[in-house]
């Protein structure tokens, strides 16, 4: 079985940190992105294509669900499932998951438990 490959999109070094330490003890493959640009290196690759993006949607420069938006819109990765990570309230995380079209949420802070179930339901 090939290990799935998950992509974290966040601008804080330790969410970035813990959420790969986690998934990676997992058994996931995972990838780590500062910016949605720098995402894009990974997304629009063959080799290092995600099967799964955690996306945090209060970032500089581009909000995640303006780039949830974006990826739904490529037809390279409009297939990819996208969870929001965001410390929001709940009901704003219900709001823009209907109004992007991605899989879902977790919120934040969110434990090991949480984390590996989200992904495992999303991929």
């Amino acid at each position: 079985m090939t290990k799935k490959k998950v992509l974290i999109i966040d601008d804080s070094p330790l969410v970035l940190e813990m959420a790969k330490n986690i998934l990676q003890e997992a058994g996931y493959i995972v990838h780590t992105a500062s910016s949605g640009i720098e995402a894009n290196q990974h997304i629009f690759s063959v080799a290092n294509k995600p099967d799964l993006i955690l996306l945090d949607i209060m970032m500089p420069m581009l909000s995640g669900d303006k780039k949830a938006q974006m990826l739904k819109q490529s037809e390279q990765s409009k297939d990819i499932p996208i969870l929001f990570i965001s410390s929001k309230n709940e009901l704003e995380l219900i709001k823009l998951v209907a109004d992007s079209g991605v899989a879902g949420y977790i919120c934040k802070p969110f434990t090991k438990h949480d984390l590996i179930r989200a992904v495992r339901s999303n991929i």
